[in-house]
């Protein structure tokens, strides 16, 4: 059977990017099972798999084990498919998806009970076959559509965001820097994020495909897994997480094995925690920001609470509505929603929440996000949130709602605690207490979830 690497256009060779970066045959892709996989055994796996898919524009990946999401999302590319990546596997995100792209089909390592339309088992995702050598790597055009990354619904419907193989590349180059910087050249990354959101890409699929460096296999999330799955590779060891599963990990007590640094996203680090980790755990945590309409553009070290530093080559230019960025991995200027101040020549800025975060009430302003802290900040509030109603009163105005989870304390005295630090426009009504939040699996709340809670 001819390979389907001779498949890839030609005529566009001049524009193409390698799969995976050049090194030896034998340097560490993945760490499964206490195991490393070689970059020839990963490249025969991928030919493998690649071989098996059908026809079609792409392909929703489902895979749970990072090691298959790899091979699955490698194998796709290389047959000129998009992976389809939705904010959410639960099978009405999956099927809205797949609905937006006719023709798709889903495939993962598992047998599953209720498995979405057109969907593909491949069990052979998770045995690696034997490779005698490295086999040429093949190349991808720059502009070829590798993935669709969908948002996580925490400020509205999904949407869709198209990512080349060149803008992966591109964006990827900033956060090697910062990494190689604190680590050094070469690393093994250990994730309780999933490869399908788009910072589980970026951390955890881009950087062992484009650069020295090696994933766990799993995606660890009690901290007795996520010891035991640092245990499993070699120093020196970065933890990429968020700041709910680190909170976890600190309450916990377990210890984990020497890290060498630690990354957080998708919800912003409180310096407090960022400080307890650190003097924990003995290694910097890195803050990144970006989004999935952007990828990573800016990091810092939370601990200092420091300004964002900005990545080479990215301007921020703030907009009425909120802030244009302008990035490598941008074929034109994106605005987010976030309202930021410069400082430093342009060069480092600090953020001052979401343009539909802020509020204007009875001519006195605050935004969510401090809101939402300081209910946090609470004495036995163990987590909350704040966000604002869609419907507004007479006036035209929009409620305050929270939730709370907050054992051993009632509505009336988180709202006579929240009293001391807020203006009384501001308070919450309603404020409800729950058992948890409705957080998805990178800590997030979706919208929708909140709402349904009232």
């Amino acid at each position: 059977m001819a390979s389907v690497f001779e498949n890839l256009p030609l005529e566009r060779s001049a524009l193409a990017l390698p799969l995976l970066a050049a090194g030896q045959p034998d340097r560490a892709v993945v760490w499964r099972r206490g195991e490393p996989v070689n970059a020839a055994r990963f490249l025969a796996h991928v030919q493998a798999v690649a071989e098996q898919l059908p026809a079609a524009p792409a392909a929703v990946n489902l895979c749970e084990d990072r090691y298959a999401f790899l091979v699955a999302f490698c194998a796709v590319a290389l047959r000129g498919q998009a992976n389809l990546l939705p904010s959410s596997r639960a099978p009405q995100a999956v099927a809205e998806v797949m609905a937006a792209h006719p023709g798709s089909y889903a495939l993962g390592e598992l047998a599953l009970d209720a498995p979405p339309s057109h969907y593909r088992h491949l069990p052979g995702l998770m045995d690696p076959p034997q490779a005698e050598s490295l086999a040429e790597i093949p190349s991808l055009p720059a502009d070829q559509v590798v993935a669709i990354g969908y948002t996580s619904g925490s400020t509205g419907v999904p949407k869709g965001n198209p990512k080349t193989w060149g803008s992966f590349n591109a964006s990827n180059t900033g956060n090697l820097r910062m990494l190689h910087a604190s680590v050094g050249r070469h690393f093994h990354v250990v994730a309780t994020v999933p490869p399908q959101h788009m910072y589980g890409m970026e951390m955890s699929v881009l950087l062992p495909l484009l650069d020295d460096v090696a994933v766990h296999a799993g995606r660890p999330l009690l901290p007795a897994d996520v010891a035991a799955a640092l245990s499993d590779v070699p120093a020196p060891r970065v933890l990429v997480t968020t700041p709910v599963h680190l909170r976890a990990l600190l309450e916990s007590g377990v210890a984990l094995p020497p890290i060498d640094a630690m990354v957080s996203a998708t919800a912003p680090m409180p310096v407090d925690l960022a400080q307890a980790a650190e003097a924990r755990f003995g290694a910097p945590l890195l803050e990144v920001f970006g989004s999935t309409e952007t990828c990573v553009f800016a990091s810092r070290r939370s601990a200092l609470d420091e300004p964002w530093a900005l990545y080479d080559d990215v301007q921020l230019h703030p907009q009425p509505d909120g802030t244009q960025v302008r990035a490598p991995q941008l074929d034109e200027p994106m605005t987010l929603a976030d309202i930021v101040t410069l400082h430093d020549g342009g060069r480092r800025f600090r953020l001052c929440g979401r343009h539909s975060d802020l509020l204007d009430i009875a001519g006195k302003r605050a935004s969510l996000g401090d809101l939402t802290r300081r209910l946090q900040a609470i004495p036995g509030v163990q987590d909350g949130v704040v966000f604002q109603l869609e419907s507004g009163d007479a006036l035209g105005v929009h409620r305050i709602a929270a939730l709370a989870v907050a054992p051993g304390l009632d509505e009336q005295a988180i709202l006579e605690a929240f009293r001391q630090s807020v203006d009384p426009v501001f308070l919450p009504r309603p404020l409800k207490l729950v058992d948890s939040l409705p957080r998805n699996e990178t800590g997030k709340l979706p919208r929708a979830a909140l709402l349904a809670l009232l």
